[in-house]
């Protein structure tokens, strides 16, 4: 049993941004009572604060909360996300979208993906996107949640978010301080550790303040200045496989109001473009080793399509994880815990999964040992599974007009995906993995998007009479009649959140 005196008392968060905040909301909102949450950050440091795009998931989290979703589109100047366009990935002047949701709907045993196979291989299928609701409504520039009728095709779509990463921490600030977290202004300048068991038992700030707890997240981005700094966690650089470690960002007016990201691969790299309501956020991610620094910001600046609106900011990363995410009594969470690029918006989401495996596996103050075992396995298959679908955009390409392409499309892949390319390959199977963030819907937008395409179908369709060509045109027609009853994106969000201007 736990006893109450043995409970944690003291939480001690170390750093603010999305990470801190995102996380002092959540334990505030599920320790009610007799936990002492302090969040310590400096105005001086500031943060990243680039994660403009996020994944459904996110949904889940603000719903945990009780954050109204229109009060929280108002706050940060949001607007909603059905997937990602992927422009000159597979090859130059080509383009398919990953959508969130699903490929139609199922109306067999066979896969969806195999009837449109063997339509496509006699002339009787369109583009794979045409038969996803989130596109045809996206390229439309049509919004509205799904409806809760399953038999109806706009239940097929689901939605993420665009906002601004600054005005998000600044609503779950608000959250957190109203159920009683406290926020330190102060930069750490001491780490104080038992002599004994090296867990840290305090911090002590510029002033001489000293800021004692039992459980430590360290939110302190890529420094990891707990788990890093201070533990010597180690980590591990996947920088071969994801080579991009630098990227310019740039805030511009706003443009075309899409309801989705766009990501547009360029000669080293690739440029980021999220829409919000006051402006468009921009980046430009890109490798060093392929591309001068100045280069890379000009082939930014040259494709905004509006005015930036301040200079480009660089960042550099290296992209790989801690060798743990908990380590003593600390938890990493955000950038402090691993970074993987923006590629798939996954960044908001680990903050997200990490705070809920803590939730998951919350410690008494004698850390079982198990717990941070499970915790550290998890994390660890969670993140390599998400990193092998980003290496998967790299790997499939057909392009090769400059080195950065010509080097992913030769460089060996980790073993568990290339195991998943070659099953795709030769039988179109697709084979999810343990803790797989990205479902089947996601892998197949990028299997096929980029020329990954199946040497067979599945043999079970040798055995059918079922006319899929026929299925899926009528599928087309209905997801197309369908995006025409939505509202624009901008009339949804005039109606329901529409934020006042900044």
């Amino acid at each position: 049993m736990h006893s109450e005196n043995n409970s944690i008392k003291k939480i001690v968060i170390v750093g603010g941004g999305t990470a801190g905040w995102m996380t002092a909301a959540a334990l505030s909102n599920a320790l009610q009572q007799g936990c002492h949450i302090r969040l310590i950050e400096s105005e001086q440091i500031g943060t990243v604060g680039v994660g403009e795009a996020t994944i459904p998931p996110i949904r889940l989290f603000n719903q945990s909360l009780g954050i109204d979703e229109n009060d929280f589109i108002r706050a940060t100047q949001g607007s909603f996300k059905l997937g990602i366009e992927f422009i000159n990935w597979g090859k130059q002047n080509h383009s398919y979208f990953h959508p969130f949701g699903s490929y139609g709907r199922q109306f067999d045993l066979v896969s969806l993906h195999h009837h449109w196979l063997q339509a496509k291989a006699v002339g009787k299928a369109g583009s794979f996107d045409q038969y996803s609701m989130a596109w045809v409504a996206a390229q439309q520039g049509r919004f509205a949640p799904p409806v809760p009728d399953p038999r109806h095709v706009l239940s097929t779509h689901d939605y993420a978010y665009h906002f601004d990463a600054g005005l998000y921490a600044r609503y779950l600030r608000q959250y957190a301080e109203a159920k009683g977290v406290l926020r330190i202004e102060g930069k750490i300048s001491v780490v104080k550790q038992n002599p004994v068991s090296g867990f840290i038992e305090a911090v002590q700030l510029d002033n001489g303040q000293l800021v004692e707890g039992e459980l430590f997240i360290d939110c302190s981005g890529f420094r990891g200045l707990l788990i890093e700094d201070t533990l010597k966690t180690g980590y591990q650089d996947w920088s071969h496989w994801l080579p991009c470690n630098r990227a310019w960002a740039v805030p511009s007016e706003r443009g075309d109001f899409t309801p989705y990201t766009k990501s547009t691969a360029h000669a080293a790299g690739w440029q980021w473009r999220i829409p919000l309501q006051h402006r468009t956020g921009n980046g430009h991610v890109f490798s060093n080793h392929f591309m001068s620094e100045q280069q890379a910001q000009d082939i930014l600046l040259q494709n905004l399509n509006a005015k930036a609106l301040a200079e480009p900011r660089m960042l550099q990363f290296v992209t790989g994880r801690r060798n743990l995410f908990w380590n003593k009594n600390v938890v990493a969470i955000g950038l402090a815990s691993g970074f993987l690029e923006p590629l798939e918006s996954t960044s908001i989401h680990l903050i997200q999964a990490g705070i809920a495996k803590l939730l998951a596996l919350f410690p008494d103050k004698d850390f079982d040992p198990l717990l941070t075992q499970e915790y550290n396995r998890v994390a660890i298959r969670e993140i390599e599974n998400i990193r092998d679908f980003i290496i998967l955009h790299y790997k499939l390409t057909e392009r090769d007009d400059s080195e950065l392409w010509r080097y992913c499309a030769a460089m060996p892949v980790p073993d568990s995906l290339h195991y998943r390319i070659e099953q795709f390959k030769r039988q179109g199977r697709l084979i999810p993995g343990e803790m797989d963030l990205f479902g089947n819907t996601s892998w197949l937008a990028v299997h096929i998007g980029q020329f990954n395409t199946p040497q067979k179908t599945d043999a079970v369709l040798a055995y059918r009479s079922i006319e899929g060509a026929e299925r899926l045109a009528k599928l087309s027609q209905a997801m197309q009649a369908a995006a025409l009853s939505l509202p624009t994106h901008q009339q949804y969000i005039d109606k329901y959140c529409k934020a006042a201007p900044l």
